[in-house]
């Protein structure tokens, strides 16, 4: 089963961008996690369509099965 942190913040537009992390270390740490999402905002790395990074607003870890196919 495949894992994927989403990890989701708010714009300077108020729009939503997200950033995804496959493979998270569990258990999910949500005192780490809010941490590093502060840190992405303060270092104002990433500008999106909706513009910059300004706040948290959430958290998910999504979990999907995927079965691959060799094509013959």
């Amino acid at each position: 089963m495949a894992k994927t942190l989403e990890l989701q913040f708010s714009t300077e537009f108020g729009k939503t961008a997200r950033l995804s992390l496959d493979n998270p270390k569990e258990p999910i740490d949500e005192e780490v996690v809010k941490l590093a999402m502060e840190q992405i905002i303060a270092t104002d790395v990433f500008t999106t369509a909706s513009g910059k990074f300004v706040a948290a607003k959430g958290v998910k870890v999504i979990e999907r099965n995927v079965t691959d196919y060799e094509l013959v």
